[in-house]
């Protein structure tokens, strides 16, 4: 099956009222301008904030829409919100339903189910201020939002000084804490809906931060930075390849993921793979991960971006982007 070759009315929506609303921007103008290269697409791009329903409703009728494709981030954008108003609007839209949106932005929740298929996870724990006036874990720890996304609000604590920085910046956002591993290597592992009925693998990324960020892969980092390397197919075992590809289609599945996710996991010393989360919407900026895994398998954003309207016109998982 190729990729969408009728022509179709797509609605891409990006910014939200999320903290990550630039990124989703510069993630939203790429997918508006893939998709017009294409020809076959008629493209409409709205910069939104958190609209009502009436609204959002008013924006898909007046251009009467075939798809929306909400490239969004952050609790509200890609954690449910957003997914609740288009399914209650009844448009087709690219990536996860409502309820596994949800479960995926909740990384505390995420883990709790990961762990109880078996898939391993490293210690957790909530960030109460009034009960932790010492880390939970030996130092270092790190400190990040159970509801948010591109590192945003990350702390890593390598000495109390730090610890105590990262307690007294809690403000209204859940925090979490877990360990430090220190020396692994980070791992993104991508699955696509290529045309079948599953979502598929593409080639897993290594992200290698610069010692001048402290190889910590924070918002710096990964979009204000010009110095994070990006490895396609890193040299790993053939196990933990396996191993990690496995073990996000089993989260995948579990969470009901439509269309695309990226997973993130720690690879340790030991050759120990730990997830981390699971992103429903992961980003479409030049720096992004998913894109650049789909060139490295000889998708373009072209296809990429085609191909999911595809997944979300066709219903489900199903849709072609080879």
């Amino acid at each position: 099956m190729s990729a969408q070759t009728e022509h179709t009315s797509v609605l891409v929506v990006g910014g939200g009222p999320d903290h990550e609303r630039d990124v989703s921007i510069e993630s939203a103008t790429a997918v508006a301008e893939a998709l017009r290269s294409t020809g076959a697409h008629d493209v409409r791009f709205e910069v939104i904030d958190r609209p009502a329903e009436s609204e959002l409703r008013a924006l898909v009728e007046a251009g009467a829409c075939d798809v929306v494709f909400p490239v969004l981030h952050g609790p509200w954008g890609e954690g449910g919100g957003i997914q609740r108003l288009l399914e209650s609007i009844g448009v087709p839209f690219v990536g996860s339903g409502s309820r596994g949106a949800m479960s995926a932005m909740d990384k505390v929740r995420t883990k709790q189910l990961a762990a109880a298929l078996g898939v391993p996870v490293l210690e957790t724990a909530l960030l109460d201020p009034a009960v932790h006036e010492h880390p939970p874990f030996d130092l270092p720890v790190v400190v990040k939002p159970v509801c948010q996304g591109s590192s945003i609000g990350l702390h890593v604590c390598k000495d109390v000084d730090a610890w105590q920085r990262a307690v007294q910046s809690v403000g209204t956002m859940p925090m979490m804490v877990e360990p430090m591993v220190e020396g692994a290597r980070e791992l993104a592992v991508g699955l696509v809906s290529k045309g079948g009925a599953e979502l598929e693998p593409i080639p897993i990324v290594e992200i290698s931060p610069s010692e001048e960020a402290g190889r910590i892969y924070d918002y710096e980092a990964k979009y204000v930075r010009d110095d994070t390397v990006y490895t396609l197919d890193p040299s790993l075992p053939t196990e933990v390849a396996e191993r990690v590809v496995m073990l996000t289609q089993k989260m995948a599945d579990a969470l009901g993921v439509r269309h695309l996710c990226r997973a993130d996991y720690l690879l340790d010393r030991a050759g120990s793979a730990w997830f981390l989360e699971l992103n429903t919407m992961p980003g479409f900026t030049s720096h992004s991960l998913l894109p650049r895994a789909c060139a490295g398998a000889g998708i373009s954003m072209q296809a990429l971006c085609a191909g999911l309207v595809g997944c979300a016109r066709s219903g489900a998982r199903t849709g072609a982007i080879v």
